[in-house]
């Protein structure tokens, strides 16, 4: 069975099903060096000259041969799309129905309160005036991703397709799990890299993750606890099958740590590659055998307590300005992923490429990324940050 992969970027997820043995063809926006040596690629930016869209992905998807189909981000906030992709075609992943109800703040605010899912309190366009006072707010995309779109309000009305969500104070988390549409297996918990000047990002865009936290044992086992019965309800109340994943704020009440749901991503997601890299299961695996009902035998306390024998960090590396790729044929094996081509020409703050490192601590694992991001400027030729004013970071 040929299994198409078709998403904003597939690169991760096809390394997976490749080590898994699965027959895969792949679109994206990308097609990035190490996925076309990796795979059949076909990219929107490079073979179609188009720009990112749901609709663009369709299109040059009809070409292909294949029988079933995966997809990544963005495209759980096209259920149409879906629809179309798997028309005539095995979907390995969330049918469109699912996809409408879970991408629903409305909707997924209202099984939040039956199920006694901690979540802030999240207001829509004419409910503005019920955000006056001394708490904080952010306003998003009603149907965001990556962090882009965000930003704290400063009042007056909401865009249609926008909300007000309450500013939690606390690390922001995500994790990841597989399901078969009753029950669930909570695979990983990592720390997201949230707009870290450093590797180039700014205000609320994602730029990697770490797993995991540096959180003490016993308060480590309540929020893999709290995480796990959070996924379990999710799972239960949209009938979630395949890899999934949630992004939480570990706030604090009176009795310890609290994982309040912000989004949940019906899709497999950037930080699964850690989870497959640290504990050797194969996520494409895991998900494809999903839909047969079998979910693996995994728990995941037995890898992080007392403590995680290590930690596993990757970093995405945003141009600062604008630069011409030098030759890339070595940056896989120092440990970089998302390649370029050479001669490729990258914009300011947009990705040059992805970073890996792994260390004994979790402040160990954050400075290996932060000298291998410096690595890739030095060999792009920008200058450190050290050496520019603050107007260029």
């Amino acid at each position: 069975m040929r299994i198409l992969i078709v998403g904003f970027s597939t690169r991760a997820i096809a390394e997976s099903a490749v080590r898994g043995g699965y027959d895969v063809v792949t679109i994206d926006y990308f097609g990035d060096r190490d996925q076309k040596e990796l795979v059949e690629n076909h990219s929107l930016m490079r073979d179609f000259q188009l720009n990112f869209s749901a609709k663009a992905l369709l299109t040059a998807s009809r070409s292909l041969n294949f029988q079933a189909v995966v997809y990544t981000s963005s495209l759980e906030n096209h259920p149409d799309v879906v629809a179309e992709l798997a028309s005539g075609h095995t979907l390995l992943g969330n049918s469109p129905s699912a996809l409408r109800r879970v991408r629903d703040w409305g909707h997924l605010q209202s099984v939040c309160r039956q199920e006694n899912i901690a979540h802030p309190v999240t207001l829509f366009p004419g409910e503005e005036e019920q955000a006056r006072g001394s708490r904080r707010w952010v306003s998003k995309l009603a149907r965001s991703g990556g962090g882009h779109g965000i930003s704290f309000w400063r009042g007056g009305a909401l865009g249609q397709g926008r909300i007000l969500q309450e500013w939690i104070a606390g690390g922001v988390g995500s994790a990841a799990f597989v399901a078969d549409g009753r029950r669930c297996v909570l695979l990983g918990l990592t720390e997201q890299l949230i707009g870290r000047r450093e590797l180039g990002a700014r205000g609320f865009t994602w730029c990697g993750n770490i797993l995991l936290s540096n959180l003490p044992a016993p308060e480590m086992e309540t929020v893999v606890g709290s995480v796990r019965e959070m996924a379990e309800k999710l799972t239960r109340s949209f009938g979630l099958r395949g890899v999934n994943g949630v992004d939480f704020v570990l706030g604090r009440d009176g009795t310890g740590p609290v994982p309040y749901l912000v989004e949940v991503n019906p899709r497999y997601t950037a930080s699964m590659e850690l989870v497959e890299w640290a504990y050797g299961l194969n996520i494409f695996e895991a998900h494809v055998r999903s839909f047969d009902g079998e979910l693996p035998a995994f728990r995941l306390e037995d890898r992080l307590l007392p403590r995680p024998p290590s930690y596993y960090g990757k970093a995405i590396v945003y141009a600062r300005r604008g630069e011409t790729m030098p030759e890339t044929s070595g940056w896989r094996e120092k440990g970089r992923r998302d390649i370029p081509f050479p001669g490729e020409k990258i914009a300011a703050r947009h990705p040059i490429c992805t970073v890996l490192a792994q260390g004994e601590t979790r402040d160990e694992c954050w400075r290996r990324l932060l000298v291998a991001a410096e690595m890739v400027r030095r060999e792009v030729g920008e200058p450190m940050r050290n050496e520019e004013d603050d107007d260029h970071v």
